[in-house]
């Protein structure tokens, strides 16, 4: 274990159905809520630590179900993106965020740079070299994967109602987006929308840019809104639609 983390915190990263047969690569940087022992609550309530603030609600869920039902890989951060956000660099002010919407995070504030080096080496750089031994263990056995990164956000953020319910997300590179807003338009299942309720301006794409744009890999980010999946049986009903969009999707690209 590293200086942060003790052996009963365990791995910062967990890896689920490393020989999939399927070339998605299911990412999701926000799936726990979960706090190290030595961070103990950063300062704040519970009922700060259960919102959404500290991780996406239903993100993991909905991602072990398109692990079995695409069968994908999955990779996660076991750890609150308020101790390290996995989809920042290292040397954003986001990263560890000292405000998140309303909320100051008192353990945050003022963190040194011994610190938040502490905190990158204990959290980001094991989960970054994960997928990247990933990525390129695939690409050299010449099956390059498909970046998929699982999100999800509050339908209220700031006061203001969100009515989008699924966004699909890219950068530089829209292929696969564009082939699942396709796919998407075809049924009136859901609202459906690119780049919101955040875009490539926003900060989110760090983990496009870093493991998808520079392979040269297919990639796309997904953004639930999280009051659609906050049980089992919405958790299933997104995951047969994504699934739904998604085979479509690869299915055009690949011919």
């Amino acid at each position: 274990m590293t200086g942060l983390l003790t052996e009963a915190d365990g791995s910062p990263v967990a890896v689920e159905n490393l020989e999939a047969l399927s070339p998605v690569l299911l990412v999701c940087e926000h799936a726990s809520r979960r706090l190290p022992e030595k961070m103990g609550s950063l300062g704040l309530s519970d009922d700060a630590l259960e919102s959404h603030i500290a991780w996406d609600p239903g993100a993991l869920a909905v991602s072990q179900l398109l692990v079995r039902s695409l069968d994908a890989a999955l990779i996660y951060q076991r750890f609150s993106r308020l101790v390290y956000d996995c989809n920042r660099p290292p040397e954003a002010e986001a990263a560890m965020p000292p405000v998140s919407e309303i909320f100051e995070i008192p353990g945050n504030a003022a963190i040194s740079a011994a610190e938040r080096l502490s905190r990158t080496q204990a959290l980001y750089v094991p989960f970054t070299n994960a997928l990247s031994d990933f990525i390129a263990t695939r690409k050299a056995d010449g099956r390059p994967p498909v970046l998929v990164t699982m999100h999800t956000f509050t339908p209220v953020y700031h006061g203001k109602q969100r009515d989008v319910e699924i966004g699909i997300l890219h950068d530089e590179d829209s292929r696969l987006a564009d082939a699942m807003l396709a796919a998407a338009g075809k049924t009136a299942g859901h609202v459906v929308r690119r780049n919101e309720p955040y875009g490539p301006a926003d900060g989110v794409t760090h983990t496009l840019i870093e493991h998808g744009l520079k392979n040269g890999l297919l990639n796309v980010m997904i953004e639930i809104r999280n009051d659609l999946v906050t049980n089992e049986i919405g958790q299933k009903v997104m995951a047969d639609y994504l699934t739904g969009i998604l085979g479509e999707s690869l299915d055009a690209l690949s011919q």
